[in-house]
Formats: structure tokens, C-alpha cells, sequence
């Protein structure tokens, strides 16, 4: 615990048996719990999730936002760390917000991989579409995000149940965001290190980047 707060570490894992198992060598000592939600993997993501202590939920329907809606329906209080499971992202970063949350008056932080130029593990073209996927959030719910696709974000689990959450799939990360600015919940951006990613590449570059962008204007607009 952090300031008498539980902290849950939440992990969304598709076949990420070898960021997973990198992962959770890493410094947990100052969370609680760690929750692994297997989208229908293939490979040993339960089995190593298990190994190393975690509490294992099972989502057979694949999708990113259908992992999270999964998993976040078994934290009931405290804090969340919400991250990918392949290594990309900087855990040990996520104490320095947790403190910034029990700190103040914010409820979300999102990690910001883009504000200080281009991630050297980020292929260009990703880079290219985060970008233009940002924009056109600024454009239509944040004027002042700097990376509205950005997989690691900390934040109080009781805003969840004002969070109307539709998103299944990868545009369940810029939901997210949108959805704690629109309900008037302090948050901001700080910024991490994006890191390469551990194992299999899942995402579709154009074919999820056109989807996200057809989410911002159906969320906006219908």
C-alpha cells in the first residue's frame, strides 16, 4: 500500500509470455496485487502469470478493451496501474504517479510517450498515426493532449463507475482518457519512457489506426 491506498497493478496479455515473465521480475514491493487478464492466449501467459503470484482472469473474447473491461471489474478500491504486459512500458515509473495521486487533487494520470519527439523503439509509421490519432482528439474532447494512445496510465479506481466504457478494442486506450476529461475529473499527462516491446507485435498499424479514428468521431458525434 501506498498511503493506507491498495495498489492493483492490472495487465492485459494476449501470448506476452516473454515481456510478461521479464515484467514481473521487476520491483513490485509497492503494489498488492497484480492482475493478468488472459485474452485467449496460446501460449504460457496463464501458467507464468500464475508462477509469479498474480490473480489470473480469463477473456475469451479478444480484444484490448474487452481485457480491460474484464479485469477492472474485479478491483473494488484503491489505486490502478494499467499497463501492457509486453515490456514497453516503465513500471518503476508508475510509483513516482501514485504519489503524485495521493498527493493532490488529480484522479488520472496518463503516460506520455510523444511530447519529447519520436521514441526511438516506435517504427515511424506508428509514430506518424499516434500523432494524427492525438490531433484529432484535441480537436474533438482534450485540447490539451499530447498522446492520446498511450498504453500506461494510474488512476483512482473509484472514477470508474462514472466512466462510460463502450470500446472493445484499441480505441478503449484514447476512451478512457476522454471519458475522465468529459465526467470533469482531474487529469493530466506526464511523461515516460516507451521501451521495445517484448515478443510478438500484435498491433495492425493502418487497419487499427483507421479504427481508432472512426471511434473519436462516432464518440463525438453519435
Amino acid at each position: 500500500m501506498i498511503s493506507n491506498k491498495k495498489i492493483t497493478l492490472i495487465l492485459p496479455c494476449y501470448n506476452e509470455e516473454r515481456g510478461l515473465r521479464s515484467l514481473l521480475k521487476q520491483d513490485l514491493s509497492f503494489i498488492d496485487e497484480v492482475i493478468v487478464v488472459d485474452n485467449d492466449s496460446t501460449d504460457d501467459t496463464a501458467a507464468i502469470a500464475k508462477e509469479c503470484g498474480c490473480v489470473v482472469v480469463y477473456e475469451r473474447k479478444r480484444g484490448y478493451g474487452a481485457a480491460y473491461k474484464a479485469g477492472l471489474k474485479h478491483i473494488k478500491e484503491g489505486i490502478i496501474i494499467a499497463m501492457d504486459g509486453d515490456g514497453t512500458y516503465p513500471l518503476e515509473t508508475a510509483r513516482d504517479f501514485i504519489l503524485k495521486i495521493v498527493t493532490s487533487d488529480i484522479d488520472f494520470i496518463s503516460g506520455d510517450r510523444l511530447s519529447q519527439g519520436k521514441p526511438a523503439s516506435m517504427p515511424c509509421l506508428n509514430y506518424f498515426g499516434n500523432i494524427i490519432l492525438t490531433l484529432v482528439t484535441r480537436v474533438l474532447f482534450i485540447n490539451n493532449c499530447h498522446d492520446s494512445q498511450s498504453g500506461m496510465w494510474v488512476f483512482k479506481q473509484e472514477i470508474l463507475k462514472y466512466l462510460n466504457l463502450r470500446s472493445a478494442d484499441m480505441a478503449f486506450s484514447q476512451e478512457i482518457k476522454i471519458e475522465a476529461v468529459t465526467k470533469k475529473f482531474k487529469f493530466i499527462e506526464l511523461p515516460i519512457e516507451y521501451r521495445k516491446r517484448a515478443g510478438q507485435v500484435k498491433l495492425r498499424c493502418l487497419r487499427d489506426g483507421f479504427r481508432n479514428l472512426m471511434f473519436l468521431f462516432k464518440k463525438r458525434f453519435f
